[in-house]
């Protein structure tokens, strides 16, 4: 049973002083595994990765209007928590893995001797 571990994430604080909020916190990951199990072992079958959000800020220009900056909208992603994915396989399997399935159980089935 995987079980996830609600807590609160460390946060480095970005600062920008042309962009509004001048101080955005960014979450980030602790583990490369992911911490699972009754005794919160860490499980390097999963990783931790990052979870982004997308956010508007206002960025500063380089024109003034009526004696006050002029500001454009931009969007920004941030990186507000992590969460655990499987790790992939060294071998990964094709993309067509469930054709090539069906294909194989069709050439098995006209190699069977028929029982009539």
């Amino acid at each position: 049973i995987l079980m996830n571990l609600y807590y609160l994430l460390p946060c480095r604080i970005s600062y920008d002083p042309t962009r509004y909020p001048k101080y955005i916190p960014e979450a980030y990951c602790l583990c490369k595994g992911c911490l699972m199990g009754i005794f919160g072992e860490e499980n390097f079958h999963f990783r931790s990765t990052p979870v982004y959000m997308p956010t508007v800020i206002l960025r500063r220009t380089s024109s003034c209007a009526g004696g006050r900056y002029v500001y454009t909208e931009d969007y920004v992603t941030i990186p507000v928590g992590c969460t655990c994915v499987p790790e992939q396989e060294k071998e990964v399997e094709s993309v067509n893995s469930s054709i090539d399935k069906q294909e194989m159980k069709l050439l098995v089935n006209q190699n069977k001797p028929s029982s009539e």
